[in-house]
């Protein structure tokens, strides 16, 4: 494990020194518009491009050195914070180049997460591959508990542009690491040498691959389902909180660090234990335990340590959710297919997130809230769970989408081709030979 940590001591440092730019940028964007919508769009800039461009960024992936695809997508993330720098001290920033950098930006990542995912395959043994997604998955709660309180108490001193500059050099942290760390190549199987083609031919042989194996495919149909449900909640979740609370800020900020805690905690926890033998269990009673113990307390009346705790719990579920999920892929798919496999893997999971995020809006604001205010015949029956005025039609949309993810969680066990997925589905590491002994050397069956 010990090249992999260097890795991922970098990256998490990498991470903060991003957190620390957003953090800045977004004071920085608000004040100069007023605007919320403003910095939806850079949301939505720089999750566009890492959607759409995974079939092709996970054919290049295969097609190259992991090492090299990581290394070159690291410095296409830092040359649009240098480009943000200049703009910025030259006082020529505007608002649309945060949009272009942010579509770069996301272009990289696109080639990140493959490379990243395969790299890892190549680089510890099968039994760590929980432990390495729950490490992986401390990075980003660390940095969204840390990086707010840096960059807040630095900014007074040195300023957006002194924000940037950190944010350059914590890249040349992840940059070194990869520098130094040999990452081995897979060597070509079998399936890898039937999928060999055109770029465009194996931008499509993900879709192929997973289409074929109904297990795989299976599972990654429960992801598409999960995300479109939990979107569809935690998107009004800050709007829930503020109008639940009279737009108290400090409240807000006790829910959002809750679930930040509740990641850490999370990720140590996977670290350490590594998660269930049983994959497909940390997957599906991950969604049901994500929905029962998250979403439903969410979206209760309160009072606020009920909201607290059901987003630490999120935080706590969701790296042992991902991480079983991770390692069932990296243990079944050959690791010279993973960079083109795992990006369709990733764009079928989130294709339905935006969906769900276009949606949560009109159906709180237009259906919710409207049938939660105080009177309203629907407040008679489940008010007394979700309380009424402003709120608490948000806090049905959560009571309402938990239930739905713990149905789909369980329903998973109902199809044979999920629910066996890791008995049906050779590890990539097996030969074929060893997969079924002579019929003469099979013990008898059991009376």
């Amino acid at each position: 494990m010990t090249a992999f940590l260097f890795i991922q001591i970098g990256q998490t440092i990498s991470i903060l020194g991003s957190s620390m730019t957003g953090f800045a940028l977004s004071i920085w964007a608000y004040q100069l518009t007023g605007s919320a919508t403003a910095l939806a769009l850079v949301a939505f800039f720089n999750f566009g491009p890492t959607v759409l461009l995974s079939p092709i960024a996970g054919a290049l992936v295969d097609r190259s050195n992991r090492k090299l695809v990581m290394m070159i997508s690291d410095l296409g993330a830092a040359l649009g914070t240098m480009t943000i720098f200049i703009l910025y001290t030259s006082g020529n920033l505007q608002i649309w180049h945060l949009y272009i950098v942010g579509a770069l930006t996301g272009a990289a990542q696109a080639f990140q997460f493959p490379a990243y995912s395969a790299a890892i395959t190549m680089m510890i043994p099968k039994e760590q591959y929980g432990r390495a997604s729950g490490l992986m998955s401390l990075a980003e709660p660390a940095a969204s508990i840390f990086a707010p309180l840096l960059a807040g108490a630095l900014i007074g001193r040195i300023g957006i542009g002194g924000i940037l500059i950190i944010d350059i050099l914590t890249f040349s942290a992840a940059f070194t690491a990869l520098i130094l760390v040999h990452i081995p190549q897979p060597e070509t199987s079998a399936e890898g040498r039937a999928a060999r083609g055109s770029l465009w031919s194996e931008s499509l042989y993900g879709f192929r691959y997973i289409a074929g194996r109904p297990s795989l495919l299976g599972l990654q149909l429960m992801f598409l389902y999960i995300n479109l449900v939990g979107s569809i909640s935690f998107t009004v979740m800050t709007p829930m909180i503020l109008a639940r609370t009279g737009f108290d800020a400090l409240a807000l900020g006790s829910v959002m660090s809750a679930g930040s805690i509740g990641g850490l905690a999370g990720g140590l926890l996977m670290s350490a234990w590594g998660g269930p033998k049983r994959r497909v269990h940390g997957i599906l009673l991950g969604m049901v335990a994500a929905s029962l113990f998250s979403s439903i307390p969410l979206g209760l009346a309160g009072p606020l340590a009920v909201w607290s705790f059901g987003n630490f719990m999120f935080g706590v579920i969701l790296p042992v959710l991902n991480g079983s999920s991770q390692a069932l892929w990296q243990a079944k798919v050959p690791p010279d297919l993973q960079g083109r496999v795992f990006s369709v893997r990733r764009l079928i999971a989130q294709i339905t997130a935006p969906v769900g995020m276009l949606a949560a809006g009109p159906l709180a604001d237009r259906v919710f809230e409207p049938l939660m205010q105080a009177g309203q015949p629907l407040t008679q029956t489940v008010g007394w769970l979700v309380g009424s005025g402003p709120g608490a039609g948000m806090g049905l949309m959560f009571l309402i989408t938990g239930v739905f993810g713990i149905i789909g969680g369980l329903a998973g066990y109902l199809v044979p081709a999920i629910r066996n997925a890791e008995d049906i589905l050779p590890d990539h590491n097996v030969r074929p030979e060893q997969l079924e002994q002579p019929a003469a050397e099979a013990p008898a069956p059991a009376a």
